[in-house]
């Protein structure tokens, strides 16, 4: 989601949900922090995997990765962002032609159809710019919570938890928040993750999904908190070595 080109700051307070008492967690406060502190170590900057230049391609690319991969998104994106990449371009393009821009990816008729929506409501009622609150930002066309989450933390700097089919696995399957609904593991996630971890803990939950906890077959070998983790469905006790990984690349390859 990530391509360098947009600079963030954690800000100095976590947007954290009141609430009377955490909930209760198969996991220490201890062990949270060690869990947390060892994928700060194996990716200290992660990132997510969109292509995006600017706040308004993110929420274009986000909202067009629903039910789609990021790869999928990004190859289809690519070429649009470099003809339109302000909600004027977009709407000049028109509907039709984005629809051809983006016809590989799943539900693209309809996701065109919302990104002209939500351009032009951007230029009717924000002035062009993205909105940086919660409440406005699901009020554009095919923006949910997930996507102004995603939004917020990566355009603005806020500390959010986006829960995405990743994260909504991984906190049930590690028993690590588990919940029925996407709104209740992420209200859990916030409650339990220490404060100096969470504004990176979205994007850690998401990689550590993708390509070490999959979903058809966790990969428990590689994964770093292997001793840790209170999955039942793990198969393996001896956490893989702590390593910090290579540089995410993002962009075509050769």
């Amino acid at each position: 989601m990530e391509n360098g080109k947009i600079k963030t700051k954690a800000p100095s307070a976590s947007p954290r949900r009141k609430a009377p008492a955490r909930p209760k967690s198969l996991y220490s406060q201890d062990e949270l922090k060690e869990i947390f502190r060892r994928f700060s170590i194996q990716r200290p900057e992660p990132k997510g995997e969109l292509e995006h230049v600017n706040p308004f391609t993110l929420v274009v690319a986000v909202a067009l990765s629903a039910q789609a991969t990021d790869a999928g998104v990004n190859k289809a994106t690519r070429a649009l962002f470099a003809i339109a990449d302000t909600p004027e371009k977009m709407l000049a393009l028109g509907e039709e032609k984005v629809r051809d821009y983006i016809k590989t990816i799943g539900l693209y008729r309809n996701k065109a159809k919302n990104v002209i929506a939500l351009s032009q409501m951007l230029v009717d009622r924000f002035g062009s710019e993205v909105p940086r609150t919660r409440e406005e930002l699901i009020l554009l066309p095919g923006v949910g919570r997930k996507t102004a989450n995603v939004v917020l933390s990566m355009a603005f700097g806020q500390a959010t938890m986006a829960v995405d089919t990743h994260i909504f696995r991984i906190a049930n399957r590690l028993l690590l928040a588990p919940g029925k609904t996407p709104d209740e593991v992420e209200d859990r996630l916030i409650r339990i993750i220490p404060d100096e971890y969470l504004y990176h803990a979205h994007h850690w939950l998401i990689l550590h999904g993708r390509y070490c906890c999959k979903a058809r077959k966790p990969e428990c070998e590689r994964c770093v908190i292997a001793d840790l983790c209170r999955s039942p469905e793990k198969t393996c006790d001896v956490p893989a070595p702590l390593v910090e990984l290579p540089a995410q690349l993002f962009g075509p390859t050769p």
